[in-house]
This record gives structure tokens, C-alpha cells and sequence, in this order.
């Protein structure tokens, strides 16, 4: 069985990802700048800005953090969002999610600039993805996709079973996989909440990635002998061995599913540091772009 180590692998990435920048900033150009903008005080969202902040260092990016507090305004969010969108010196930029319930999220998201949308979530970068052409992918699903190509995983003419259909993991990736080229020119199939017979159909997968947010839910004998296994979900486990309380888990019961599976990805340290990679591998992309323009 292979682990999926999303954690190293991310490290290797960021290794390379160094070296380009500083062979960049030696001819003279400035480094790759990526902002974030972290509104409330929520403390998972904190962290998350954080590894991204970290992250950015350890490459040789200039990174921006900006802070505002949770009753900031929909129109004043706007304002500062137009601002990134106007400044020449940085190249994408995030709006950290969730957001306070006054702030509608899509309006937010739309107003981003989509050549600055390192996030891969507005219409038109998920528009572009969709019909094979040059775009920002979803950051989760990227970092999946780079999992894959770097442990060499077979995706062509497999059955994937994608387990949850949001905007952000279930079905970018599924249309992802399904593309022509690696990883790709697989045959998907997408489940969600209504699915009939879903332990069925999981069975009969060759790669399954859950992205559903239930705490291990996915079972071994689900699970086709030999089968690659992206869990995506984190899930806190109530456990009083532990200092906090809780442990981490994935929508996958790892302890059962690894013992058949081909590949996995464990949980923490799978699919999360990839897709703050893929974040990182979108922003040196918009820097390209810019210098190419300039």
C-alpha cells in the first residue's frame, strides 16, 4: 500500500518552486506577490491564512496579509477588493472563506479580478476549466491532480467515484479527471446525497475521492481491492487521549481502508498541503503572465 504524503510531496514542490523564484528575483525581477484578506477572527481561518503567509516565505514569494475586523461592511470589503484588483505589484490574491453572514459571498467572489483569482473560484476561470483552456483551476482539486501525477497514479480509462458534488472539490474534479491527458481520460462518476445504491457503485471504483464532510464514512469493504483513495475530508473525532480533546479524521475510516487499498492519502497530511500548494503554483503562474504583459 502506498501512503499518499501529501505533506512531503508539498515540500519537494515548494523546494522547486524556491529555486525558480530566486533564479526570477537574480535577473532582476521582483518576486511573486500573493495577498489574503482575513475578515473576523475565526481561528481555523486564521491557520489556514497562516500555512499560506508560511508558505509563501519558504518559496520566496512576498505575501500580504490584511485584516479586518467581522463587522467591516460588504461596500468597504468591495472597496479593498477592487484596490488588490488595481495594483499592478501583486499578482492574486484570496478572500479567505467563510465569511461573516452580512457579507454574500458570491457577490465577493465575482468582484474579483479572474487574472488575480489564484483561488480558481470565479465563473470564469471554472468556465475556462470546463472546456479545456488555460485557467486557475480550484485549488483543492489542483493539489489533487498534482497527488496523482507525482506518485504516478493511473488514471486513464479507470472508474472514479467522486463522494460529494460542491462547487469547490466535487465537481471541478470531477471534470478534471474526465479531461483529455494525465491525469485525466477517466470515466466519472459523481455522487452526492441522493445517489441510490452509492456503497454499490463505490465498489466499483478505481479511484475514489471523498469530499463529503462526514467523518469517516467511507468503509473498507466499500472499497475495490487495490484502489486509490483521495480522502479530502477533515473531521474533528472527539478522542480524551488527546490534549484538545479531538482528533483529525478524514471522510474515509482509514484504519480499515488502508488495509485494502492500493494508495492512500492520510488525514492531516494528504490532500490539505496540497492544495495550499496548488495556491502557491497558481500564484507563480499569475506572475508569469504579468511579466509576460509588461
Amino acid at each position: 500500500m502506498t501512503l499518499l504524503n501529501g505533506k512531503e510531496l508539498s515540500q519537494t514542490i515548494a523546494s522547486e518552486i524556491a529555486e525558480e523564484v530566486n533564479q526570477l528575483t537574480e535577473a532582476g525581477h521582483r518576486p511573486p506577490h500573493l495577498a489574503a484578506l482575513l475578515i473576523g477572527d475565526n481561528p481555523a481561518s486564521r491557520s489556514y491564512v497562516g500555512n499560506k503567509i508560511k508558505l509563501c516565505e519558504k518559496v520566496g514569494f512576498r505575501s500580504t496579509l490584511i485584516q479586518k475586523p467581522e463587522d467591516i461592511s460588504e461596500l468597504e470589503v468591495l472597496d479593498i477588493i477592487q484596490d488588490l484588483n488595481n495594483d499592478d505589484e501583486l499578482d492574486g490574491f484570496i478572500v479567505q472563506l467563510p465569511l461573516p453572514r452580512h457579507i454574500d459571498a458570491d457577490k465577493i467572489l465575482l468582484a474579483i479580478d479572474p487574472q488575480k483569482d489564484v483561488d480558481g473560484f470565479h465563473p470564469q476561470n471554472i468556465g475556462r476549466m470546463t472546456l479545456g483552456l488555460p485557467c486557475y483551476k480550484p485549488a483543492t482539486p489542483y493539489g489533487i491532480l498534482m497527488l496523482l501525477e507525482r506518485y504516478g497514479i493511473e488514471t486513464s480509462g479507470k472508474h472514479c467515484v467522486v463522494l460529494g458534488r460542491s462547487h469547490i472539490v466535487g465537481t471541478p474534479i470531477s471534470i478534471l479527471l474526465s479531461r483529455r491527458g494525465y491525469p485525466g481520460d477517466a470515466t466519472v462518476t459523481l455522487t452526492h446525497s441522493k445517489t441510490k445504491g452509492l456503497e454499490d457503485i463505490v465498489r466499483t471504483a478505481d479511484i475514489v475521492i471523498a469530499a463529503l464532510g462526514i467523518s469517516e464514512f467511507v468503509k473498507k469493504d466499500w472499497i475495490k481491492p487495490g484502489a486509490c483513495i483521495i480522502d479530502v475530508g477533515i473531521n474533528k473525532k472527539d478522542d480524551p487521549s488527546k490534549k484538545r480533546g479531538y482528533r483529525l479524521v478524514g471522510d474515509v475510516d482509514f484504519e480499515g481502508v488502508s488495509q485494502v487499498a492500493g494508495a492512500i492519502t492520510p488525514v492531516p497530511g494528504g490532500v490539505g498541503p496540497m492544495t495550499v500548494m496548488a495556491l502557491i503554483v497558481n500564484t507563480l503562474q499569475a506572475f508569469k503572465i504579468s511579466k509576460t504583459n509588461t
